[in-house]
């Protein structure tokens, strides 16, 4: 669609404005089958219950636009357990399905990474389904992989997918 040098990232800091574009986000991703602990098909309200409910003082949201759409977004959760204050989670990285292979994923990565340094996290973790896509990102951005869980999502058809667990030291 186009350039990867037409994405924006940025951090969202309230809901209101952009709810019907998050929500609609969430849908067309779980639509397409990503695996982030929504089943297809996702009914609208519940999408944006979802996202009324995201921001939280532990929780740092990043848009990726393209020509001023929302095309993708990821979250850092902050551990705020005494013992975790060194880490963070990566958690549901979404590209919509009309502007993937744009950079935008990788983009939002660096962004939460970036932050993650900010914040004074030195360990990132995250998970995925088995065989997806993200899988080979995460690779190439240097993630490891700390294990596999299998059985661990059910899918729209009732099939049970692995979950790998991947984790990286930025500091």
């Amino acid at each position: 669609m186009s350039s990867k040098s037409n994405v924006r990232i940025e951090q969202l800091l309230t809901i209101e404005e952009s709810i019907d574009e998050l929500s609609e986000l969430l849908i067309q991703v779980v639509e397409d089958g990503a695996s982030i602990g929504f089943l297809p098909p996702l009914d609208p309200s519940a999408a944006t219950l979802y996202w009324q409910n995201v921001l939280a003082p532990d929780v740092i949201l990043f848009l990726a636009k393209m020509n001023d759409i929302i095309a993708g977004s990821v979250q850092l959760h902050l551990c705020t357990k005494p013992n975790g204050s060194h880490r963070a989670e990566i958690a549901k990285l979404m590209t919509h399905p009309n502007y993937r292979r744009n950079g935008i994923a990788r983009s939002l990565m660096q962004q939460a990474e970036e932050r993650a340094k900010q914040e004074e996290r030195k360990l990132l973790v995250l998970d995925t389904r088995e065989g997806d896509p993200s899988n080979l990102l995460y690779t190439s951005m240097g993630y490891i992989q700390a294990g596999r869980i299998p059985s661990f999502a059910i899918s729209a058809n009732g099939e049970l997918h692995a979950t790998i667990f991947y984790y990286r030291i930025i500091g």
